[in-house]
């Protein structure tokens, strides 16, 4: 996308440039003369630095003056002109230019909205504001939120020569973005295909170096290196970060309606598998109710997890019996997930249901299966088995919570014990649902994974809290 048509360097270049910071007597500035003198000093350097085209530096003399004098309505449209200028630079930089560290052209095109914003809270009579705030979300592509700006910007002042030449490159840009043919439908271009899948873009990204590509497609990719897909510039984005090109998905979406739907079903298909189907972590055995953190850093498992984020953020965790994989395992729900600079993800699981493998297949790398959901099979209500079971747990609660309280004391007196590891008492659940009080009471222990894999697959919730009426176990 021509990012030229954002900088009206022929009939906006007073409002695109910064303004002088006037100097003052004390009765003006209400702040004293060495203070305003810091300030005018700043302003004088950022001001030189903006028009030697040096804009970090020229920000770095804004943020100085900002903080000695809040809200002055000068340094706030200096400091967002420079941001402004910054994200242009970047947008259009050549894909064989080499990559710049750090330097995201949305984010410093927010970073000037954000000051034109607060810029026109104090000063909104002047035409100025509003064609900063309109230039900064011309930058973030969007172009309906920049129209409403430009008039009522033009409304304040009709006769704002800066304010009409902005819009008429918005309404250019506009017309650019895509070519109709005269009759029928919208003529397909290959610049509006995913390069890595060869399909319509859906959720396209474009990235810095200005190639776009579906987003599950590309940080797909850059789960097997940080480079674009087409030029190998190195690219410093992640899904945390990274934000759709809404007006390229508007327009896609507008004018292939049926295979952007196509595109939405099938990506949807991967994200919700359904009520059976359950994406696998192949690693070790675990409970319901126990807790965990996993470093995710496989390519095919970090693709899962984007997938799993966007669905129910909930996986299978499934060992190995015998060398192969095992026939049972335990569904767990990311609780916490952190994006790691390098790809990576953080995650905090704790869990769930049981269930049985019934079949599995392989999807993109990692493995899929269809499930059956397995649970307790408890006595029937009012009968004697049932009110057994329910004394059982009632005694096995009461034995667990005088253990807590024997394991804090003794880690009050004991700064060595590793007691305090073990403790999981936040969240017990009541004794009133035996079958997931019983999985609490067994994560108390240290079992090694085939007492868990048995235990998966017992429905008999007597047989795991049993052991737990002899406190000698604790």
């Amino acid at each position: 996308m021509d990012t030229n048509f954002l900088s009206g360097e022929s009939s906006n270049a007073g409002f695109d440039d910064i303004e002088d910071f006037v100097w003052a007597d004390d009765s003006t500035t209400n702040m004293p003369w060495d203070q305003f003198s810091q300030v005018f000093d700043l302003m004088q350097k950022g001001n030189r630095a903006f028009r030697e085209n040096r804009y970090d530096e020229a920000i770095g003399c804004f943020n100085k003056a900002i903080v000695k004098k809040p809200n002055d309505p000068v340094i706030l449209q200096n400091r967002s002109a420079a941001y402004s200028r910054i994200s242009r630079l970047l947008k259009n930089r050549p894909a064989s230019a080499p990559a710049v560290n750090g330097l995201d052209p949305t984010t410093h095109a927010e970073f000037a909205l954000k000051d034109a914003e607060k810029l026109m809270s104090f000063r909104n009579d002047s035409a100025k504001p509003y064609f900063l705030k309109a230039n900064a979300l011309m930058l973030l592509e969007r172009y309906e939120d920049a129209r409403e700006t430009l008039l009522a910007g033009l409304q304040v002042d009709p006769s704002s020569n800066p304010l009409r030449g902005l819009y008429q490159n918005l309404e250019a840009l506009s017309v650019s973005v895509i070519k109709r043919p005269k009759h029928g439908k919208p003529q397909r271009f290959d610049e509006y295909d995913c390069t890595v899948c060869l399909k319509l873009l859906y959720e396209p990204i474009t990235t810095p170096c200005g190639h776009s590509f579906c987003r599950s497609c590309l940080f797909q990719s850059m789960d097997h290196g940080n480079k674009c897909p087409m030029c190998r510039t190195v690219l410093f984005i992640s899904p945390k970060t990274s934000s759709i090109s809404v007006t390229l998905k508007n327009i896609i979406q507008k004018n292939f309606p049926e295979e952007y739907a196509e595109r939405k079903s099938e990506n949807d298909s991967l994200t919700n598998l359904g009520v059976d189907l359950v994406p696998l972590f192949l690693m070790d055995v675990v409970l319901p109710c126990q807790k965990m953190a996993l470093n995710i850093f496989e390519p095919r498992y970090r693709l899962m997890v984007r997938r799993i984020m966007e669905g129910n953020r909930r996986m299978g965790m499934v060992g190995s019996e015998s060398g192969t994989m095992a026939d049972f395992a335990c569904e767990v729900e990311i609780t916490e997930c952190e994006p790691l600079p390098d790809g990576r993800f953080y995650l905090e699981v704790e869990g769930r249901r049981r269930f049985r493998i019934i079949r599995s297949w392989e999807q993109d790398g990692y493995r899929v299966a269809e499930v059956e959901w397995i649970q307790d099979i408890y006595p029937v209500g009012g009968t004697r088995e049932r009110e057994d079971l329910q004394d059982m747990a009632r005694g096995a609660s009461e034995l667990a919570l005088s253990w807590i309280r024997r394991a804090k004391e003794a880690a009050r007196t004991d700064r060595r014990s590793r007691r305090m590891e073990l403790l999981q008492a936040e969240g017990m659940p009541s004794s009133q649902d035996p079958e997931r009080f019983s999985f609490w009471l067994v994560n108390l222990l240290n079992l090694r994974p085939p007492e868990k894999l048995e235990l998966l697959r017992l429905r008999d919730t007597a047989e795991v809290i049993e052991p737990f009426q002899c406190i000698g176990r604790f």
